[in-house]
């Protein structure tokens, strides 16, 4: 069976010592440990030794595991536009002045330092907790310069749009060939906003930066769903490059007809919207096609529930969601076809 883990990313109001014991108390077996809150700190894993193996202790105390870490808040401005918004999600030093290039250049400096402390982190790993044969995943965004260009009005060519595809590229070349000297993948989040959302983005993504072996992609159904996209080929065609798994739910085609699939400017739970994150099982997304495509893969890494559902208790929707999981994986076959056993040099 698959490890079942949380992301943290949504919890980080909580310390880490505050948090880990009511993960263990929900049900899950580890944690994705987001690069935000006090929960992983890139610098300090990097400069202080003792740190990655106090995180160790501190996980190993309530009998979790981690296999991988997020950076999705510097991710998003390593290709974004910037503007005011981004303050809210940077730290001080990556934001600096605020200028633009800036940003994005300190950003991707900080995403490079991540897959250093990645790679640092999992080394410390004690023996005990070396349970599966992961490779080591910095998850994340990747932002996009064209995301704005979304609907092709004012008319937008394909040169426009390849030069956001290429300026992806040029960025996240630099970031992948250092990824790769300390042997750490890079898990994209197919998401509106990043530069690929769907199938045909991912692929011209991956055009982008000459399918380099570094960069695949932390799945997550949720964001496709909504969409329209077919969120079961997804894993089929990029079967090689699935890397880290997020469970996360969606309901889609609610509402009362008044707000459409770009969201109408509304805020999560408004009654008026098409499509919501639920907690998981509760929604629209068929999780047991998910499980058998991921089997069909030989995906062996966590399940990490990401959790969202504005209208629930998140202590409650957690729990479910762990336990929903739980049941609803099953492992690959290894003993043949169940009919083999119809065979008479089988008996």
């Amino acid at each position: 069976m698959r490890p079942t883990t949380l992301f943290t990313g949504q919890w980080a109001d909580l310390s880490l010592a505050e948090l880990l014991p009511k993960v263990k108390e929900m049900g899950y077996t580890g944690v994705e440990l987001a690069c935000w809150g006090d929960h992983f700190d890139v610098e300090k894993a990097l400069s202080d030794d003792s740190y990655v193996s106090e995180k160790w202790a501190l996980l190993h105390e309530h009998g979790l595991n981690c296999y991988a870490i997020s950076n999705h808040l510097v991710g998003q401005a390593i290709c974004d536009n910037i503007d005011e918004r981004h303050q809210a999600i940077l730290s001080a030093e990556i934001w600096g002045d605020g200028e633009p290039e800036g940003v994005r250049q300190r950003a991707e400096a900080n995403m490079i330092k991540a897959a250093q402390a990645c790679r640092k982190f999992i080394h410390a790993k004690p023996e005990a907790l070396k349970d599966i044969n992961h490779p080591a995943v910095v998850n994340g965004f990747t932002g996009s310069s064209i995301w704005h260009a979304l609907y092709s009005f004012p008319p937008t060519s394909q040169e426009y749009l390849q030069a956001g595809f290429d300026d992806f590229g040029t960025r996240f070349t630099r970031i992948l060939n250092e990824f790769d000297k300390v042997d750490v993948n890079f898990g994209l989040e197919v998401h509106p906003t990043e530069i690929a959302f769907d199938i045909a983005s991912t692929e011209r993504a991956l055009e982008a930066v000459n399918h380099h072996k570094r960069f695949g992609f932390n799945y997550d159904p949720s964001h496709f769903a909504y969409q329209g996209v077919d969120y079961v080929r997804f894993i089929r065609q990029f079967s090689d490059r699935i890397f880290h798994v997020h469970m996360k739910d969606v309901w889609f085609g609610h509402g009362d007809g008044s707000v459409g699939v770009f969201g109408g400017h509304t805020e999560f739970a408004d009654p008026r919207r098409n499509w919501d994150f639920r907690s998981i099982g509760r929604g629209d997304v068929n999780f047991e096609e998910i499980i058998v495509a991921l089997n069909d893969i030989n995906y062996a890494g966590p399940l990490s529930v990401e959790w969202e559902d504005a209208r629930m208790d998140r202590f409650h929707g957690a729990t479910e969601s762990c336990a929903y999981v739980k049941a609803l994986d099953f492992p690959t076959n290894h003993n043949g076809l169940f009919d083999s056993a119809f065979d008479n040099d089988n008996q």
